[in-house]
């Protein structure tokens, strides 16, 4: 196949992630057409050894990075609005690449490590430090609805480790209901399955008909949500669970600032 065969249903994507990247339509446009336009010119530097999306990828930012003012830390405030694009914005250069290859564009760690041509250790910090930088920005309060004390413990350590504070641990619906009322929590993680038989689910319900916040779910049991039934929710998190894991889905639910778990109830 061409190029132009391999990387046509990956552009779309592309500009997308070029307009995350650099603040606008129109910029993020004009460095998706120079990077066709090189390829145009030297279709030699697409590299065969790699799947056409990384290759295409790897060539734009190596293109977007070769312009020192893409590189510098300035402020691009007046191009973006809302909270997302604001969030973005603090994000250092390269942290900022690695979480958008990952949480946006959806690569796997590999994936993004030979997109920005690094090794898995270094994609990995560079995905930490975006974690770290957005914590920094948005640092909340999170409750934690899990019974089981060792794991409550475990998720505690990610969620403080990231520099959120932590208004309480319960193992029921109702601990849950009556922690929410003493102190109001900018995130939830949640179990399904509570200590008294009692519903993970029902108690984020209650909890989001008086709270806009994002949910969090860490369970053992993901096939109660994902029955298609439904709208489910966009954060969801299998036990046994990697803490890399759970530190990105905390990182990207507060960056992005959605709520579609709202819908679960």
């Amino acid at each position: 196949m061409t190029i132009a065969a391999d990387i046509a249903p990956h552009i779309p994507y592309l500009r997308r992630f070029a307009r995350a990247l650099g603040g606008s339509q129109a910029s993020g446009d004009s460095y998706v057409v120079t990077t066709l336009e090189a390829l145009v010119a030297d279709p030699s530097t697409f590299p065969r050894d790699v799947p056409a999306r990384i290759a295409l990828y790897r060539i734009f930012l190596k293109l977007w990075s070769s312009m020192p003012a893409n590189m510098a830390q300035i402020s691009r405030a007046p191009l973006r609005a809302g909270p997302v694009e604001r969030n973005l914005d603090a994000l250092t250069p390269r942290p900022r690449q690695a979480f958008l290859l990952r949480t946006v564009e959806g690569f796997s760690l590999e994936d993004v490590a030979r997109i920005l041509d690094v090794d898995v250790a270094a994609a990995e910090d560079l995905i930490g430090r975006a974690g770290r930088e957005i914590a920094e920005q948005v640092a909340t309060d999170v409750l934690i609805i899990e019974d089981e004390p060792i794991i409550a413990l475990d998720i505690e350590t990610l969620v403080k480790e990231l520099g959120h504070s932590v208004t309480g641990i319960a193992r029921t619906h109702k601990e849950a209901v009556g922690l929410v009322t003493q102190r109001r929590p900018g995130l939830v993680l949640a179990d399904i399955q509570l200590a008294d038989g009692s519903s993970g689910l029902d108690a984020v319900a209650e909890i989001l008909q008086s709270i806009d916040l994002p949910v969090i779910f860490i369970t053992a049991y993901p096939e109660r949500l994902l029955t298609g039934s439904r709208p489910e929710p966009a954060f969801l998190i299998t036990k046994p669970f990697q803490p890399d894991a759970v530190k990105a889905a905390i990182s990207q639910a507060l960056f992005f600032g959605r709520n579609p778990e709202r819908q679960v109830a």
